[in-house]
């Protein structure tokens, strides 16, 4: 599995990041448009809840994921 971060605009200054877990970009891109016009929710990676109209989204932005331990 493959993290990927997907990111929410509603504006210049507001947005939503949300982390999946996938096989490829592909998927986690056909993902994101079948979730087009509808509600979806997550938890955020600080753990607050999320429900989401995409709808209102201005922008939607996919990218590749390499978590670093920042425990170290």
């Amino acid at each position: 599995m493959k993290e990927f971060k997907v990111t929410y605009f509603f504006d210049e200054e507001h947005y939503i990041r949300r982390f999946i877990h996938l096989d490829s970009f592909e998927d986690a891109k056909k993902l994101i448009q079948s979730e087009r016009d509808q509600y979806i929710s997550f938890q955020d990676s600080r753990g607050i809840y999320h429900e989401l109209h995409t709808r209102n989204v201005r922008v939607t932005q996919i990218s590749a994921y390499h978590r670093v331990d920042k425990d170290i």
